[in-house]
């Protein structure tokens, strides 16, 4: 029984929208009558007329019924409890107004001409309206009022956030009203000096950002929020850098307009900073309608489909109406998991097809193209470790030259539409035998093209937290304790996340007319020691001090810096500010490319031999 009671009572206690709306409803009707009955009493000197008491009834219903149902209009009673502000109370002002200028009008035009003697006074209307305005909005803020006047004893940290940005008010305002969240606004800090002096919500605005340090030491901060949506990753970086010296490690933002499902701003949109938000840049703005309108309806095949810019194609291409996916991949776990984790995302009707095949194997994907009949192919499988491809060139050889000429040739064959292959920096001036083959398949893709196909490529750097990406081989370090191995303090990378890669990709896809080398801004290159302090420091450690950062030498094949273009392409501009195309050389026709390819299949036993006839073809390349 005692169990039933608290399930009971917990029901009954638990907050609704409609016990709210109830609530607010049963004591807005207490609190004009209470406001009605006291009118007469205080206009007639504390006693009430007995001439009045017979139509007292009649004019109570009449404004109750008015006075609720323009409370109702207002809004009045939808608004959230918690956050009821100015708006909310001038809209009550509004709606007290009117209510009362309808009585006047009533009680003047109609009443006294149609009821003689049941008129009100004007000082009874006057009062009852003061009286019930002041009430109802006692009762309408008094939350508010209360969590404001007791936040005092609300465990969390002192939180100084950046940015007055008012169109996160409600953020702030949940933030400063909130009685279970592990933040406690202190203040406010700003550039705009007309905001600098002013208070949100009582908390006061100081600034500029160059007095952060100054502004945490003095008020013992203790975590920082950025509340600048609409940054750039340059700012983010820019305030990163002046927080970091003060030893706050607990660093939040509010994420990005573009990364928002909603723009509704509330604490549960707040993420801890990580180095996503250092390294990633603006949207990337893309013309869906273009992209939609050359893939729609087609048979789209992906290979490598299950790695990391593989799956993120397939899983941008649902977002279009495609008629079928192939998914062609040689591991087959990956391929099992990725189909899972696709399972609920499909649309009704959208149909994906995994294999599990090599692109090594001819005679595989010739009964790919027969059954299926792919439209447009994206050629993400290959092999990327460096000095793994510096140790077995021949299988460097065998997947990103002879695969790609064999995914080319039968697209070819089978007069698929557009043929996009995946490329990388590594392809320009190459030092190893990795960024020499990828500049292979851009020759093998240029030499292929034709009216019936149109192949082209497009050439990234680095994705943040791709499989075997230096980001997620730092983090498995920062959690083993360290240290982390950087090859050389000096070097440098592009880096673009996956998303955002693969949307640019859709977009050159769209764009290419066949034959170009593709080649995606990829910003401002980043030091590699950087990134690694960064990741200790957004892990809560000290550099050097918690976690130790060595030097290794640089690996066989690598660079120090990895370029987009060599001196000599240059590039041309297109219609998307983030996309160019190089000014390749003239390469080698069709019956060259299969001359060569025939010179590589039989050396593939003899490494020299290789890399010689790779340094004979590839422009630029010689070894590191």
């Amino acid at each position: 029984m005692t169990e039933k009671l608290k399930e009971l009572t917990a029901f009954l206690l638990a907050p609704t929208k409609l016990k709210r709306t109830l609530f607010f409803l049963l004591a807005d009707v207490f609190i004009i009558s209470f406001s009605f009955y006291s009118a007469f009493y205080l206009r007639f000197g504390f006693t009430f007329p007995g001439k009045y008491e017979e139509m007292f009834w009649h004019w109570l219903l009449a404004l109750l019924v008015a006075k609720l149902i323009f409370l109702a209009l207002g809004g009045l009673y939808n608004i959230n409890w918690r956050f009821v502000g100015l708006s909310e109370m001038l809209r009550l002002l509004g709606m007290g107004i009117l209510t009362t200028l309808l009585v006047f009008a009533v009680n003047v035009l109609v009443i006294r001409s149609t009821f003689p003697g049941w008129d009100l006074p004007r000082g009874i209307i006057i009062i009852e309206a003061t009286l019930s305005f002041f009430h109802i909005g006692i009762l309408r803020i008094a939350k508010r009022v209360f969590i404001q006047s007791f936040k005092g004893g609300k465990v969390g940290k002192k939180t100084l956030i950046v940015g007055a940005n008012y169109t996160g008010e409600r953020l702030i305002k949940e933030l400063v009203t909130s009685s279970d969240g592990n933040m406690i606004p202190i203040v406010i800090v700003d550039e705009d000096p007309m905001k600098i002096g002013t208070r949100i919500f009582g908390i006061r605005v100081m600034g500029g950002f160059d007095k952060l340090p100054e502004i945490i030491f003095n008020l013992k901060i203790e975590s920082v929020l950025i509340n600048l949506p609409r940054a750039p990753h340059q700012k983010i970086n820019y305030l990163f850098d002046i927080i970091k010296p003060t030893g706050i490690t607990d660093i939040k933002v509010v994420p990005r307009i573009d990364e928002m499902v909603d723009t509704t701003y509330a604490p549960t949109k707040i993420k801890k900073l990580d180095i996503e938000d250092l390294l990633s840049r603006q949207a990337v703005r893309i013309d869906s309608d273009k992209i939609e309108s050359y893939i729609k309806d087609k048979v789209v095949m992906v290979t490598g489909a299950a790695g990391s810019i593989g799956s993120e194609i397939v899983r941008q291409l649902m977002n279009f109406d495609v008629a079928r996916i192939i998914g062609f991949e040689i591991d087959e776990t990956e391929i099992f998991d990725l189909e899972r984790d696709l399972k609920d995302l499909k649309k009704p009707g959208q149909e994906i097809v995994f294999i599990v095949g090599d692109v090594r194997e001819k005679n595989k994907l010739e009964a790919v193209f027969e059954r299926y009949r792919p439209q447009v192919v994206f050629h993400a499988a290959a092999y990327k470790h460096v000095p793994l491809m510096e140790s077995f060139p021949e299988e460097a050889i065998k997947t990103n030259v002879m695969g790609t000429f064999n995914l080319a040739e039968t697209a070819a064959k089978w007069k698929c539409e557009k043929f996009i292959n995946i490329s990388t920096d590594k392809a320009v001036n190459p030092t190893s035998v990795m960024g020499a083959s990828k500049r292979m398949a851009e020759m093998i893709c240029t030499a292929f093209n034709k009216d019936s196909t149109s192949l082209v490529s497009v050439r990234f750097g680095n994705v943040l937290g791709s499989r075997g990406s230096v980001v997620p081989i730092f983090l498995d370090q920062i959690e083993k304790g360290g240290p982390i191995e950087v090859t050389h303090k000096e070097m440098k990378r592009y880096f673009m996340s996956v998303p955002e890669a693969v949307l640019l990709v859709l977009q050159a896809a769209a764009m290419g007319n066949g034959g170009e080398v593709f080649v995606l801004d990829m910003g401002e290159p980043v030091k590699i020691v950087d990134l690694a302090e960064n990741l200790i420091f957004l892990n809560d450690l000290r550099p050097y001090y918690d976690i130790d950062i060595v030097f290794t030498g640089l690996r066989p094949g690598e660079k120090l810096f990895e370029e987009l273009l060599t001196a000599e392409e240059g590039t041309v501009v297109t219609a998307h500010e983030k996309i160019f195309v190089a000014r390749n050389e003239k390469g080698p026709d069709n019956h060259k490319i299969h001359k060569i390819i025939k010179k590589l299949s039989d050396s593939l036993e003899n490494t020299e031999k290789l890399t010689g006839i790779l340094k004979e073809h590839v422009p630029f390349y010689k070894d590191s």
